[in-house]
């Protein structure tokens, strides 16, 4: 299997893990809870994949900065959290380090 398409696997099995975490209701509920355990299962099994051929901290970073940036957006649009000014420049700068990483790094195999 691609890295990428690994990694990108275990970005978006993380989020819905993450996003059901909080549907949970602390462990209280069982479908939510059930897909916190599948959605982490799923994301490290494929982060393992990854590290294949990325190294760990480059594949750490892209793995969590690209979650928090989804998972952000979805307690906006799903949960209706609230996104003030320094939240949005922290997620910028989040999305422009994963892109300095990818863009830049010479430890990134493309």
């Amino acid at each position: 299997m691609n890295h990428w398409l690994a990694l990108a696997v275990a970005i978006f099995a993380e989020v819905i893990g993450t996003t059901a975490l909080k549907a949970s209701n602390e462990f209280t509920r069982l479908i939510p809870s059930a897909f916190v355990v599948a959605g982490y299962g799923t994301a490290f099994y494929f982060m393992a994949i990854s590290m294949r051929a990325l190294p760990v901290g480059i594949m750490y970073a892209i793995w969590s900065g690209m979650g928090i940036v989804l998972v952000s957006i979805i307690g906006w649009l799903v949960y209706k959290q609230t996104l003030d000014l320094p939240s949005l420049v922290g997620i910028g700068l989040i999305i422009s380090g994963v892109i300095v990483i990818n863009l830049f790094s010479t430890s990134v195999v493309h």
